[in-house]
C-alpha cells in the first residue's frame, strides 16, 4: 500500500488492536510504535501478559503522529503534542455539539 492511499472506516471503541495490527494500519514498522511507547508518547497503551493492546483512539493518534512526522518532518515529541491538542479539540467539539 502506498503512503498516499487513504483508509477510511468507523472507529470501534470496544475493539483492541495488537502492536502488529496497529503498525500495519498506520503503515509503520512495529519498532516505530515501540520507540514511541518507550518515550511515553502513547499514554493509553496497555501491555497485557506481554502483548501490547491498543484502542481505536490509539489508532487515530498513531496515524496523526505518523502524518505529522512525515509531512512536516516533526520530531516525535512535537507530533505527540500536536496529537494531544487535536484530541482535545475533538473532545471540545463533541461537547459543543451535545450542548447545542
Amino acid at each position: 500500500m502506498r503512503d498516499e492511499e487513504i483508509l477510511s472506516g468507523s472507529l470501534i471503541d470496544s475493539s483492541w488492536l495488537t502492536l502488529e495490527q496497529l503498525a500495519a494500519a498506520c503503515t509503520v514498522e512495529p519498532g516505530w510504535l515501540l520507540r514511541h511507547i518507550e518515550d511515553g508518547l502513547f499514554p493509553h497503551a496497555e501491555s497485557v501478559a506481554g502483548v501490547w493492546c491498543f484502542s481505536s483512539h490509539s489508532l487515530l493518534r498513531a496515524r496523526r503522529m505518523r502524518q505529522l512526522e512525515r509531512d512536516f518532518d516533526a520530531v516525535p515529541e512535537l507530533a505527540a503534542l500536536m496529537a494531544d491538542l487535536l484530541e482535545e479539540l475533538d473532545e471540545l467539539r463533541a461537547r459543543l455539539g451535545v450542548a447545542g
